[in-house]
């Protein structure tokens, strides 16, 4: 079928909305109408080539939720009207990784950059002159339409608005199980997080609910800092060398136990200074990407290891996205999880390069798009 898509053509160029043509699902596939896509700083990665897909034209958009339309051969967990969630790290169920509690590192994710279909290792994007199509982490969520394998979508209940859901596919989990399962927060402990958009927001919502003592929230842009106020941190402060004095004087200088990473782009040279806020025996973990092409960390070796403290990476919060999407989901529900004041604001598809200049510029915790009609 012919629909729009938001292409990327070469690096640190605009998207360009271009007419693309979806195949068909072929087995353990669903095509899904797309409704709603969450603007993530990862696809702005795309565009300056940190994240390095394996070629040119790029469909970005790795958050979503929209309604199940038709399905393929052997599926049996999804039928035609299902609401789903599309989770940028697919989880297959059956590999080593998933077997052993570990969904998010399923092995279907060393495939997310390739372009292929994992179904059968075609391309089912291409474009009006008929040339492959790479979309982001098997998804390419910037189009109203997506042919998907099933291990990429969750079924979801159909009360829930589209916007919420959306930011499931990545954001929220990423931050909330950032505090919650990578970093486990215990109650009484101090957390900084360090950086409030989209994914740091929900990471200081996890803080918060696991009975987090202080919560302070590092961030340049004011009015993020006095978002993460309304979101529950305790202070705030404008970068982690202004928070460092008043950190020490909250904690009896012991720092914090949990320092949570959440910048739009990490730089290697940065790990030390967020490991200095980090108690003894603490652990820092790294959530932001920084550019694959970038290897070079400082790092007090000597002090890391005299005072025993831990890095850890997490990728999805360490979540599993056929549990964790829909217990999130009712945890919003309940009013336990403020989903809703985190979209800033709604764009159209064609707004796409206004909705990231925004994000760029610090007026969103996280941008949407919603489509309509007039984007099929």
């Amino acid at each position: 079928m012919k629909t729009k898509g938001a292409l990327l053509r070469e690096n640190n160029k605009p998207w360009e909305i271009e007419e693309i043509e979806i195949g068909d699902p072929q087995r353990s596939e669903i095509k899904i109408r797309m409704e709603a896509a969450g603007m993530c700083h990862s696809d702005h990665h795309l565009m300056t080539g940190g994240i390095p897909m394996a070629g040119f034209p790029i469909l970005g958009g790795h958050e979503g939720a929209g309604v199940v339309e038709a399905v393929g051969e052997g599926v049996t967990d999804f039928e035609v009207g299902d609401h789903v969630v599309l989770s940028f790290i697919p989880s297959c169920g059956k590999c080593p990784s998933c077997k052993g509690g570990l969904a998010n590192l399923c092995d279907f994710g060393a495939m997310l950059l390739q372009g292929e279909a994992v179904s059968d290792n075609t391309f089912r994007i291409h474009t009006a002159k008929g040339e492959p199509v790479y979309p982001m982490t098997l998804l390419g969520t910037f189009s109203p339409y997506m042919v998907v394998h099933e291990a990429s979508a969750v079924k979801i209940d159909k009360d829930i608005p589209f916007e919420v859901a959306a930011l499931c596919g990545c954001g929220i989990p990423t931050g909330y199980g950032s505090s919650t399962r990578s970093g486990d927060v215990r109650p009484g402990e101090d957390v900084a997080i360090v950086g409030v958009g989209g994914v740091g927001t929900a990471a200081l919502q996890g803080a918060v609910i696991s009975g987090a003592r202080n919560v302070i929230a590092i961030d340049p842009v004011e009015w993020k800092r006095e978002q993460a106020m309304k979101f529950g941190a305790t202070h705030a402060f404008a970068s982690v060398e202004e928070a460092a004095m008043s950190i020490a004087e909250l904690t009896a200088g012991h720092m914090c136990h949990k320092v949570i990473v959440t910048v739009g782009e990490v730089h290697g040279k940065d790990v030390d200074t967020w490991m200095g806020i980090t108690a003894k025996a603490g652990t820092c973990v790294l959530t932001g990407m920084g550019n694959m092409m970038e290897s070079e960390v400082t790092l007090n070796l000597a002090m890391l290891t005299l005072l025993q403290k831990n890095l850890q990476g997490t990728i999805f919060g360490g979540a599993n996205p056929k549990l964790d999407i829909p217990q999130l989901l009712s945890m919003y529900r309940m009013g336990k999880l403020n989903i809703e004041d985190m979209i800033t604001r709604r764009y159209r598809l064609d707004q796409i390069n206004e909705g990231y200049q925004d994000m760029l510029d610090g007026k969103n915790i996280r941008g949407v798009i919603r489509y309509t009609d007039a984007d099929r």
